[in-house]
């Protein structure tokens, strides 16, 4: 009992040293909600960092846009706090008050820093005294060398707050962070799960006076991805060299391998990420590369936001030769796109493409990354195969076009000549459960399925209150027996709407259905109508590696994309009536998506209001999906 008396009295001498830097946050108006999340309205914590009044706290306490912020001192003063700059990075906010003398805690050097020690987690929300939650230092460098991690509770009544060791210096403040998830809110759903993050006080002095100045700072980009899918073991070859970038500018070229960034050996692409995680804009990095036997070094400056991606077009679609046919060299083609690079250049139907740029052209798949890792205008050399002659082609690649082939005819599916092998695949119209959870989904194969042919999938998420069951499939059950298009509708828990929890669920089908049926993977598409269109974009871009289509009827993209990725080819298609009341800001979406450089259809229906369109109007979109494959 000796020993646990002196614990407890060492702890709380540690937080009563720092207890004088804590100031209780309070705010006036702002959003109810951010994303998914109700934001809360109670006091939130943070921590002054200069004497003159600055106060550094997490961002989440402020991710509302409240339209005033008092702040109480540890003397009981009560002041309005003005905002002064965002650290994007690290997920921090500055503001300041008109107080001079004020306490500035201490920091806890970063050599002292060790897993296993004391670390006790302080919030002033409920009391004059803080809040005490005690735990350990349980990692080091997490979030990509950004934070300290401890198993001490961490949630929303101390968040923007101080972690201490037992001498009551300041390790860090107490922020919800994520690994993958970058937004306002991400890393919160952690609260109290002994998985808790603070960003080191001593990272915060370093970078204070930048935000004394005003200025919001970011994270670094340098603009280059890796090849391979495993972090941990790949080694961090570079795939491809955004163009524009500092990675570009410094004369970086595919195939490099990155071995240093400033002075510090790198042998895997977890340590690439590490290096640069903490690195903001603005910021010099030496990068040493192997190129063949060479060994280069290059100096260069990180950025906040890189040249919007846009993929080359070449204008054709593949053709779809059932997966029994022999194997022939190339990629067929099924379709040229009028006015497109490859019209011009004279392509046509039944033409195999055999070698783009001297590269052998084993599949379409292939033939796609070739094209996406040029630009538009670029120029580009083919080798074709017509009639049994091999020729030569030089064309000039284009922009992806935003119009749809009317022309197109249904790639042909020969009826199956066989019972399916699978006696317990489903095709028809059917319903069923997923096995890990208690939801429904109804679904649409076409009666005359045929696994020797690829189907596209569109998964329609159906609007609250509503499933629309009966009216999704009197419209699309023709068109997707025309086009072999395969229809799944996941149902939510609840009538009333989706919660962010079930987009897994949405997953899990489509993953059982890519499982289960022939399905081409560069014809899935997501569609949501009305109040649904939220979640589907949500889900979209979540689960972005099933998705290349994404269709949202009567209703705007609600929140700017994330950057465009070569290796998911996004594309939208946006469907509304020309008298629906929300026709003026899809319209205004579409336009703001367009700089994200995605490629957007945007149609409209002459005369009509908000409602769901018939099989007549839908043709144009099912031919939409089933061009997604174009290159």
């Amino acid at each position: 009992f000796e020993i646990e008396a002196k614990e407890e009295q060492a702890i709380k001498q540690a937080a009563a040293v720092a207890a004088p830097t804590l100031v209780r946050t309070e705010t006036v108006g702002g959003l109810d909600r951010v994303g998914q999340i109700l934001t809360g309205t109670g006091p939130t914590t943070g921590v002054i960092v200069s004497a003159d009044g600055y106060i550094i706290s997490s961002a989440f306490n402020f991710a509302s846009r409240p339209s005033s912020i008092l702040v109480t001192l540890s003397d009981g003063r009560r002041l309005a706090a003005a905002q002064v700059a965002t650290d994007r990075l690290k997920r921090l906010i500055l503001r300041k008050v008109e107080a001079e003398n004020s306490p500035v805690p201490t920091a806890a050097p970063a050599a002292s820093f060790h897993v296993g020690q004391w670390s006790i987690a302080l919030g002033k929300t409920l009391d004059e005294a803080p809040s005490l939650s005690v735990g350990i230092v349980s990692a080091l460098n997490r979030i990509w060398g950004k934070a300290i991690q401890t198993d001490a509770k961490i949630s929303p009544v101390n968040y923007g707050g101080a972690l201490v060791d037992i001498e009551g210096r300041v390790l860090g403040i107490l922020v919800p962070l994520s690994p993958q998830a970058t937004g306002e809110v991400a890393g919160v759903e952690w609260y109290d799960s002994g998985i808790g993050f603070a960003i080191p006080l001593v990272d915060v002095f370093a970078a204070l006076e930048r935000l004394k100045q005003g200025k919001d700072l970011v994270g670094g980009l340098m603009g280059i991805t890796s090849k391979g899918q495993d972090i941990y073991e790949g080694q961090p070859t570079i795939d491809r060299v955004r163009y524009g970038s500092p990675a570009h500018q410094a004369g970086l070229k595919e195939g490099d391998i990155v071995t240093e960034i400033d002075g510090h050996p790198v042998s895997r692409q977890a340590q690439l990420k590490h290096a640069l995680g903490s690195r903001y804009a603005g910021e010099k990095v030496v990068v040493k590369v192997k190129r063949g036997n060479e060994t280069l070094s290059r100096e260069l400056t990180l950025v906040d936001k890189l040249v919007p991606y846009e993929s080359a077009y070449l204008g054709i679609l593949p053709a779809r030769d059932a997966t029994t046919a022999a194997a022939q060299p190339g990629v067929g083609i099924r379709y040229v796109f009028a006015d497109s690079p490859a019209a011009i250049a004279g392509l046509d139907r039944g033409q195999r493409i055999l070698k783009f740029n001297d590269t052998e052209v084993a599949s379409s798949s292939v033939l796609v990354d070739l094209v996406s890792r040029l630009r538009p205008t670029d120029r580009a050399r083919l080798s074709i195969s017509d009639g049994g002659q091999t020729r030569d082609v030089e064309v000039t690649l284009g922009h992806l076009p935003t119009s749809v082939a009317t022309d197109l005819r249904p790639a042909p599916i020969l009826p199956r000549e066989k019972e399916l092998a699978d006696k317990e695949l489903k095709t028809g119209r059917f319903s069923d459960k997923m096995p890990a959870h208690d939801h429904e989904f109804w679904a649409y194969v076409p009666e005359d399925y045929n696994p020797e042919f690829k189907y596209s999938l569109l998964v329609w998420l159906h609007p609250g209150g509503d499933t629309m069951e009966a009216q999704i499939l009197k419209a699309w059950q023709t068109l997707c027996d025309e086009r072999g298009i395969i229809l799944v509708s996941p149902k939510a828990g609840q009538i009333a709407g989706w919660i962010p929890d079930e987009a897994e669920f949405v997953k899990e089908t489509v993953e059982q259905f890519l499982a289960k049926y022939s399905i081409d993977r560069a014809r899935v598409a997501i569609q949501g109508y009305g109040g649904s269109v939220p979640f589907t974009y949500q889900v979209a871009f979540k689960h972005r590696q099933f998705f290349r289509g994404i269709s949202l009827v009567g209703a705007p993209i609600p929140a700017p994309p994330p950057d465009n990725e070569p290796d998911f080819r996004t594309q939208f298609y946006l469907l509304v009536g020309e008298n629906d009341p929300a026709q003026r800001n899809v319209d205004l979406s579409a336009r703001a998506v367009t700089e994200f450089r995605y490629p957007v259809t945007l149609a409209t229906i002459p005369g009509a209001g908000h409602k769901y369109p018939t099989s007549v109007v839908l043709g144009e979109m099912a031919t939409w999906i089933d061009s997604l494959d174009r290159i």
